[in-house]
């Protein structure tokens, strides 16, 4: 494995597909996003690392519009998609059902389409099937597909694969990829594990007390070596960044 602190070696726009201008986010008299300056091409995969309250999955929000800055500018390139940690689904509609949710089509066309997207993720056999029966994997693949019936250019991650166990989670790893390189957008992960975003990310951005403490690019193709030296010693440093010991 090749991993360098450069620009990827994949050729893609340098547009920003996401950016953030000096913004700053309070609550009150708490600050949670304080002076946060990125800018990720278009295409790109960023992971955005950091303990909890840093203030990880109010940037997300800010680039979804579920929220506003207090101050700065933040700017999404096309339609955007979220999904989260959980899988948010609906218990009294059907898989394919909440796939469509919230689409402004006839019956037949939004079946249709969420059949489409559901073979994507591996479940169209699994259209049917009430939410209550699916496993936590399965439960990720259809939120997944929710978000890829709307055709993002920007795919909004919050810890996805957080609450799955380790084997389901490399699977999703593999779906992730495998789905970015079909379709091309720009997806910003965020995720406490950082070995996670080592494996994913075209670029890491770490995050504390609202501020970004560090930032990198790798170059190295998929899949990638956990034992690779290289991978290693950028552990440490996004570790070191955050405080926490090596193992």
């Amino acid at each position: 494995m090749n991993i360098a602190l450069s620009h990827v070696s994949v050729a893609r726009s340098q547009e920003p597909g996401l950016s953030a201008v000096d913004v700053r986010k309070d609550f009150g008299d708490r600050t949670v996003l304080d002076g946060v300056d990125l800018s990720i091409p278009q295409g790109e995969i960023v992971a955005i690392v950091g303990e909890s309250g840093c203030g990880k999955s109010t940037l997300l929000r800010l680039f979804a519009g579920l929220d506003t800055p207090t101050s700065g500018t933040v700017g999404v390139d096309g339609a955007v998609s979220i999904a989260f940690q959980d899988s948010r689904l609906l218990p009294w509609l059907r898989v394919w059902e909440n796939v469509a949710f919230g689409l402004q089509y006839s019956r037949d066309a939004r079946r249709a389409q969420a059949l489409a997207v559901l073979d994507e993720v591996g479940l169209s056999r699994l259209s049917d099937a009430w939410p209550s029966t699916l496993s936590g994997g399965e439960g990720q693949r259809v939120a997944l597909a929710r978000a890829l019936i709307r055709q993002p250019s920007v795919l909004l991650l919050d810890e996805p694969f957080g609450a799955l166990d380790a084997l389901t989670r490399i699977r999703m790893h593999a779906l992730l990829l495998n789905l970015w390189r079909k379709h091309g957008f720009t997806v910003a992960l965020v995720t406490h594990d950082v070995d996670e975003a080592l494996t994913l990310a075209d670029s890491v951005v770490v995050l504390g007390e609202g501020k970004v403490l560090d930032q990198f690019s790798i170059e190295a193709s998929h899949p990638r070596n956990r034992l690779d030296p290289t991978f290693g010693r950028l552990r440490e440093r996004v570790l070191v960044q955050l405080g926490v010991p090596a193992i």
